[in-house]
Parts: structure tokens; sequence; C-alpha cells
């Protein structure tokens, strides 16, 4: 089965890549209908590292529904400006585990107006489950895009002492500065 989703974000496609390799956001778009914990010693890592990570399934958040690994990599090759991740992971137990293969690849690239062009797809096979998996799968699929647009306005960071970052604080003091100045009409 091959599940697709083609959007536009609303963020910066810096922004973006750094969601979309964080175990904190996977958390935050598959909620409230899933959520994983790890099963490392260490935890989840503030980034996705390249290899593979095992985790339990948590449907509603509480209810453990199967260990799963994510196996990460970043592809290269690709076309100037596109930054991709893959999980070739799987479920090992419940009721994922019927996936037999499963190959999930998302990437990002930035648009002239400077939002995000994310692109993710899902090639899985179920055998001969495929056809009982799919409506959910899709279903699933077109949640997590809901969530991804919605939760990517809130993605933008810029750290202190970068260009950027100096820059919104400047404006935003000169922006206040000026509102200050209307207000006692000097």
């Amino acid at each position: 089965m091959r599940v697709l989703l083609k959007l536009t974000l609303d963020c910066d496609a810096d922004a973006a890549w750094r969601a979309i390799r964080s175990p904190a956001v996977l958390r935050e778009v598959v909620a409230p209908w899933l959520d994983f914990e790890s099963l490392e010693t260490e935890g989840f890592p503030a980034t996705w590292p390249e290899g593979p990570h095992r985790m339990r399934a948590l449907a509603f958040g509480i209810a453990p529904s199967g260990e799963e690994y994510v196996d990460v990599s970043y592809p290269g090759g690709l076309p100037a400006g596109v930054r991709m991740l893959r999980d070739g992971g799987g479920a090992v137990t419940g009721p994922l585990s019927a996936f037999r293969h499963w190959d999930h690849r998302m990437a990002v690239s930035p648009l002239p107006d400077g939002r995000t062009l994310y692109r993710d797809q899902l090639r899985a096979s179920a055998g001969a489950l495929d056809a009982l998996y799919w409506y959910p799968t899709w279903t699933f699929w077109q949640y997590r895009g809901q969530r991804l647009r919605q939760l990517a306005p809130t993605w933008a960071f810029d750290p202190p002492g970068t260009a950027d970052a100096e820059r919104a604080e400047a404006a935003r003091i000169g922006l206040a500065a000026g509102a200050s100045t209307r207000s006692t009409g000097s």
C-alpha cells in the first residue's frame, strides 16, 4: 500500500526540518490517538540520530499496544534544497506488526514565499491484510497532515545570538517603542 501527503506548511524549511527530526514533534503529531515511550536507557533523543530506536506504542496515550522501532536514515543525492528523513523500522508486536514492510519518507524543501513544501510517503505491506489496513492507515495519515499544518506555525525558533533572532528582537523592540510613542502623542 502507498499513502501520500503533499502539504504547504506555514513555517520555514529549517523549522520544518528540525520538527520532523524531533521525537517530541512525532508525539505531538499523533496525539491523542497514539503516544510513544522510549525503550532506550537514555530515553528519546532531542533529534533522531541515524539508526534504530526502540519504543512502545500507547493507544490513547495510556494503553500499551505493541513495541516498535524507528530506523532513521538521512538519504543523500537529493535535489538542491530538499532534505529527507527515512524511517525503515516497524512494529515488532501489537496490531501494527501485521505490516511486514515499512518505508516512511518525509521530505521538506523551501518555497519562494518562505513557507515549506512537505512531502510524505508511506509504503507499507501487510500482505493479504493490505485491503483491511489501507483505509485506517490512510485516515490516520490525513489526521497527521492536519496536525502538521496546525503545529507548523509554532515550530519557528531562532536561537539566541543568531542574526534572525537579533533582527526579530530589534523589530519587536522597535514596534513596542513606536507603539508607546504613538500612545503618548509624541
